[in-house]
């Protein structure tokens, strides 16, 4: 696989907006999910915005400091998904979200892309001195529990979320 972790620059401004409208396209006619929520949380029309917010800095209003990268396939010039890692973690996150939020596109899908950022990811997780990572994924989506599997996730258990939903949890070792 010819892919590597990028930060997002003005370089990648068309190929991000390709990646999102296809996101949403889908997620409008297939219901399908939008993860990472990092990179769908502002419009990415305004990229100098979108930029300059991607990322968060300074934790407020119950978020926590993150880094979000993008996963680029170097031969297409492609981006083909994101990860969002969470530096630590808060109640919330702790029962639910974990370390690591990602996502790829809908066409670039059941490619083994997935698991080739997250262990990208979880390198980038050493760096920061994250050693135990949570990961979750919700109960049914076997893509990404085989995802998380691969890169070593050892299944803890389920929670219900407020909303109803059950969600896996799963830590990965570093050390």
């Amino acid at each position: 696989m010819d892919v590597k972790l990028i930060k997002l620059t003005k370089e990648y401004e068309k190929e991000l907006g390709e990646m999102i409208e296809e996101w949403e396209y889908d997620q409008k006619v297939n219901h399908t999910d939008t993860s990472p929520y990092a990179i769908f949380k502002n419009d990415y029309h305004d990229f100098d915005n979108y930029l300059s917010n991607l990322e968060i800095r300074n934790s407020l209003d119950g978020y926590v400091d993150d880094s979000v990268f993008f996963l680029l396939d170097t031969k297409r010039n492609r981006l083909l998904g994101a990860i969002n890692i969470r530096h630590y973690l808060n109640d919330y996150l702790l029962r639910e979200g974990g370390h690591i939020g990602d996502g790829i596109r809908p066409s670039e899908r059941r490619k083994g892309y997935a698991t080739e950022m997250i262990r990208l990811g979880l390198v980038e997780c050493k760096k920061l001195g994250i050693n135990r990572v949570l990961m979750t994924c919700t109960k049914g989506n076997i893509a990404s529990e085989k995802s998380i599997i691969n890169n070593g996730g050892i299944f803890e258990n389920e929670v219900t979320t407020s909303n109803g939903e059950v969600i896996k949890r799963f830590w990965i070792n570093l050390e």
